[in-house]
């Protein structure tokens, strides 16, 4: 199951992110200014955001299959529609859109992990889905910017929308829940289930506001949802403005930005998986879930901090050697996924993922807006490099000072 969560997260980032591939090439063609581009890189997570709200409820409603499985095949259709937009609206449209159709899936693999894996093997399962975040971006990277480049920037959206067309009947195919599927014997289910896995995780079941509303009181979601916006601060400018960064600040031709922009997503997912083997191995030592997971991840946060240091050196290949370094400690960072594993309420999975998500994702919407506005002020990426340091430090403090001891919430 673990691939094929691999897979559908590992095409979620191509989607996500090929706007900033083409930017450099669709912002010259349709003669967009760094404030329109910064709304045209918020446009997904306005929606994504908003949306992971009943995203994460009809994760629990219907199921991790039929949701995912529609997920795909919208977010895919919008894509390739961009590869046909002619304007500024058609674009913000389609991407609200991809975002839109995008919200279900964390909630998604959140809870197939919950459902499919026992606590000990939770980080391990985390780190090797997440690292769908980055390394189709780091394989593909340099090929698109070479199509955006000699093929036209359309071509980028077509070829990644047929990608998650794909995906979504692949998924449709093969994914069944633990209790409903043929991969998994009797003694199987009963192993997983006895370390911890939630394999008869209710569907159809009414949430109620009240529940919604003992979540909401709950310190553990605050945290993780605050956690969570830091993550995305730092996610977001690679997603969005760093390409932009690496040609206008750095004066990079787009073929070498194309591979420089691939160093920070193998970086980060490296990162992720030393970050799940790290967490899990504490566990393994003896230490309590609350120190496994949390060592991992507030040593991530400091360390990508050090992307402020990138502003001191005018040499391109130190500069890269630092966002690596950055990079690889945002990607241990970004395993915050099994810690929402470990406290989401039995019946409120999804919820519970789609209420941290919203709240991490609004870094979506600010990240992106703010530093187009802060492109415009000041004619530079200083202040941006200085924000998204500052980001990892207030991550670090959410998991100290605010998480407290980690335990499944009962509501």
């Amino acid at each position: 199951m673990l691939s094929l969560l691999f897979l559908a997260t590992t095409i979620n980032y191509v989607d996500r992110s090929n706007i900033s591939i083409v930017a450099p090439f669709l912002s010259k063609e349709l003669g967009l200014g760094p404030v329109q581009m910064g709304l045209l890189f918020s446009a997904f997570a306005w929606s994504y955001a908003i949306a992971n709200l009943p995203g994460g409820w009809l994760v629990d409603r219907f199921g991790s299959r039929a949701i995912y499985g529609a997920a795909q095949l919208g977010w895919s259709l919008a894509t390739l529609g961009l590869g046909v937009a002619s304007g500024f609206r058609a674009l913000f449209g389609l991407r609200f859109a991809v975002g839109l159709a995008e919200a279900p899936a964390f909630p998604v693999n959140n809870r197939v992990v919950t459902t499919w894996f026992p606590q000990r093997e939770r980080g391990r399962a985390t780190a090797t889905y997440a690292t769908g975040q980055y390394i189709g971006s780091a394989v593909l990277s340099p090929l698109l910017f070479w199509m955006a480049s000699t093929q036209g920037w359309r071509s980028v959206f077509w070829v990644t929308g047929i990608a998650g067309v794909v995906s979504a009947v692949t998924w449709m195919v093969i994914y069944r829940d633990p209790q409903r599927s043929t991969r998994a014997n009797a003694a199987e289910l009963d192993s997983i289930t006895a370390g911890g896995a939630l394999t008869e995780a209710p569907t159809k079941e009414r949430v109620t506001r009240e529940q919604i509303a003992a979540l909401l009181r709950e310190r553990q979601v605050w945290a993780l949802g605050a956690g969570k916006f830091a993550i995305m601060s730092s996610l977001y400018f690679l997603l969005t403005w760093f390409p932009t960064y690496l040609v206008k600040e750095r004066g990079m031709t787009a073929l070498n930005a194309g591979f420089a922009t691939s160093l920070p997503y193998i970086a980060a997912t490296v990162g992720v998986l030393f970050g799940g083997v790290w967490s899990d191995w504490l566990l393994k030592r003896g230490a309590d879930i609350s120190k496994a997971r949390k060592i991992p991840i507030v040593s991530g946060f400091l360390g990508a901090t050090s992307i402020v240091l990138m502003n001191y050196t005018t040499d391109n290949a130190l500069a890269l050697v630092i966002l690596t370094v950055a990079f690889f400690a945002q990607g241990v960072s970004s395993n915050s996924w099994s810690i929402i594993a470990e406290v989401a309420p039995r019946k409120l999975i999804g919820v519970t993922g789609g209420i941290i998500n919203f709240t991490g994702h609004l870094a979506g919407i600010v990240t992106p807006i703010l530093i187009g506005f802060i492109i415009k002020a000041t004619g530079s990426f200083e202040l941006v490099l200085a924000y998204v340091s500052l980001a990892g430090l207030a991550g670090a403090l959410s998991y100290t000072v605010l998480l407290g001891r980690i335990h499944r919430i009962e509501i």
